[in-house]
């Protein structure tokens, strides 16, 4: 398994950290979360890098550790930040590096339900009512489906387990 480097994104809640542990822990290789990455180097949560030194600072400091990461020798299972494949050129430079970008599409209502239950964890949605929740995914999900799209391979994850995920994840390797 050599030059091994896969890439799972879609948007928070779609279950990117659980399933790319899976994935990695069943190959044997490291598994890496880029907001974790971002906030070690930082020596700050993600959240308080917004709030002291604004999104601007984030996603050049996201860009600059994204590519960081690919100048790795070690083989691993990279999980993005939601937003992460929107900004820049990040899915161009993760489609140069890797033939192994996954994008975990999980519908709408799933993802709502997900999320309403964890909303104090997600900064972005805390301050919505539950009944904002499903517009508020949607829209962003018509804003960014087009980078997400830009995966080389997409997945269908309603309803399914991240076991199964994985798996797929795994049989679809190049």
């Amino acid at each position: 398994m050599e030059n091994m480097k896969i890439v799972l994104l879609g948007y928070m809640g779609s279950g990117k950290t659980t399933i790319g542990r899976i994935v990695a822990n069943h190959l044997g290789i490291k598994f890496l979360d880029l907001d974790e990455y971002i906030e070690e180097q930082e020596k700050m949560t993600v959240a308080n890098i917004f709030r002291e030194r604004g999104e601007l600072y984030f996603r050049k400091k996201e860009r600059e550790y994204l590519a960081d990461i690919f100048l790795r020798k070690d083989n691993f299972v990279l999980s993005l930040g939601g937003g992460t494949p929107c900004f820049g050129d990040n899915m161009q430079l993760v489609n140069q590096q890797t033939k192994n970008s996954f994008y975990l599409n999980i519908h709408i209502d799933e993802l709502t339900n997900r999320l309403k239950q964890e909303k104090e964890h997600r900064p972005i949605i805390a301050h919505l009512a539950n009944e904002e929740v499903q517009e508020f995914i949607g829209k962003h999900l018509f804003e960014r489906s087009y980078f997400y799209n830009m995966a080389h391979q997409k997945l269908k994850g309603n309803q399914r387990t991240p076991s199964a995920l994985a798996e797929e994840i795994i049989g679809m390797l190049v």
